[in-house]
């Protein structure tokens, strides 16, 4: 998960490597959302969230 417009960490310096790191991993990204998202915007992550979980 990562927000396109983060400030602190910049999502094509970062976001796309990190998922690269993992096995199985997958990038979400959100666009114009920002580095504290989960705090700003958890109507829109926490179902993204619990689906992730329950999967």
């Amino acid at each position: 998960m990562h927000g396109t417009d983060d400030q602190i960490v910049p999502y094509d310096g970062s976001a796309p490597l990190s998922a690269k790191l993992l096995k199985n991993g997958t990038l979400k990204s959100y666009e114009g959302l920002p580095h504290g998202m989960l705090s700003t915007h958890p109507d829109i992550l926490n179902p993204d969230m619990l689906a992730f979980f329950k999967a």
